[in-house]
């Protein structure tokens, strides 16, 4: 059943959130290679992100993956590590200062681009091979969002990134 506006939860789901930063811009060319991190990356509505070994066989609901860079911290102290690399957890994009799953079901403006979040980017069993014992565990709950190109753009590091009304 959908969400009645008027709600006061509704307007609180609608409040202001400040908007964050890319501070990560990461692809990976081939299944099981490591990840590139770029400075620059190309979104496109048909394809997904360009150069990303997903972005011919999506079928659009995972296009790109978004993580916040304030799970990478959480991620790594619940393995008792010092950090944990972007490319570790395999996303696409890192940005900094906004609550992602804040935009569940939402859009979101991406350097140029438009996204629809899609749902949530759940660990995989690759994490354990990764990360280690207990890495497929300390990734629940912080494996960040997928999302889908509405319209295309260009994403650079240091972009802002913002909730947006809906397409």
């Amino acid at each position: 059943m959908p969400l009645d506006p008027a709600s006061p939860l509704a307007r609180l789901l609608d409040a202001p959130m400040r908007p964050g930063r890319v501070v990560w811009i990461g692809l990976r060319p081939a299944r099981r290679e490591p990840m590139q991190s770029k400075e620059m990356a190309t979104l496109d509505p048909a394809k997904g992100l360009i150069g990303d070994h997903y972005s011919s066989r999506t079928g659009g609901a995972r296009h790109v993956t978004l993580i916040q860079a304030e799970h990478l911290v959480a991620i790594a102290a619940h393995l008792g590590l010092e950090t944990v690399a972007p490319g570790q957890l395999r996303r696409n994009i890192v940005v900094s200062g906004l609550n992602l799953l804040a935009l569940k079901g939402r859009y979101l403006h991406l350097g140029d681009a438009l996204l629809e979040v899609t749902g949530e980017c759940h660990p995989c069993s690759r994490m354990e091979e990764i990360l280690g014992s207990g890495g497929y565990n300390a990734v629940r709950g912080h494996g960040g969002i997928t999302a889908r190109v509405v319209a295309g753009g260009v994403v650079r590091i240091e972009d802002e990134v913002a909730r947006a009304e809906r397409a």
